[in-house]
């Protein structure tokens, strides 16, 4: 089975940015024109996008919501979306607007039958955000670090139907630290649900290592400030992650 390639591109103040350890005050921006930059990525051949509304995971609801309108206007792919999605009129909204599937992590801790439900009434199109910080949960643009494991939370949404658990190592997160691959494959292990890895890519490498586990339950992986750089090309990434 292939893994999948989702270029990130993470909204704040309507600009493309890429954040360090998710702080908001450690914020690189890469541009001005996110559906611009959303048309790059599906001219290299990416076929899925994973967007962050940054701000929208502070405020508890949509921010950057002009900005994503005009990524999924424009991008001929799949659209995965993140961000302040805490409540059902939300994720209605961003399903009617033509995003493939919305990722929800502070809710998820804070309000899981709203997940369920969600999961339950838009098949496929729920993904839970496990964002750890030294394996504990952290929530609310990660600003906060629960007392729940990671391995924890993802159990409680086994007989859910969620389409995939987005597991993301906040602290090495936009540092291209390389991938935490250790934890996500641990993680991916420990439950029924598909892994998508975020946090840390650092160049063809990750991607390599990766695809060797699509087999053990690792869906797609989330890359960033590495595309931004140059330091992975995505049309190689995608070719290396299309022979999983």
């Amino acid at each position: 089975m292939s893994l999948i390639v989702f270029p990130a591109i993470d909204l704040k103040n309507g600009q493309v940015v890429r954040l360090a350890e998710g702080d908001m005050d450690r914020a690189t921006i890469y541009g001005d024109d996110p559906a611009a930059q959303a048309m790059r990525f599906a001219g290299a051949g990416a076929q899925h996008l994973h967007v962050v509304d940054l701000d929208g995971a502070f405020a508890g609801q949509s921010v950057n919501g002009e900005a994503v309108r005009a990524i999924v206007a424009r991008f001929p792919g799949h659209v995965q979306l993140g961000g302040g999605i805490r409540s059902r009129d939300s994720v209605e909204r961003w399903f009617d607007l033509g995003v493939a599937r919305v990722v929800i992590g502070t809710a998820a801790l804070e309000d899981p039958d709203f997940v369920r439900g969600a999961a339950r009434d838009f098949p496929g199109g729920i993904v839970v955000a496990v964002d750890a910080r030294d394996g504990m949960v952290a929530t609310k643009g990660w600003a906060d670090v629960s007392t729940v494991s990671a391995t924890d939370l993802a159990r409680r949404f086994e007989d859910a139907g969620v389409a995939a658990l987005l597991f993301t190592d906040v602290g090495r997160d936009g540092l291209l630290k390389g991938c935490n691959v250790e934890a996500t494959v641990d993680l991916a292990r420990a439950v029924s649900i598909p892994v998508i890895a975020s946090g840390g890519v650092a160049g063809i490498a990750d991607i390599h290592v990766l695809a060797l586990h699509a087999r053990d339950g690792i869906e797609g992986v989330i890359t960033g400030r590495a595309l931004y750089d140059g330091r992975l090309d995505l049309a190689a990434a995608l070719s290396v992650a299309g022979a999983a």
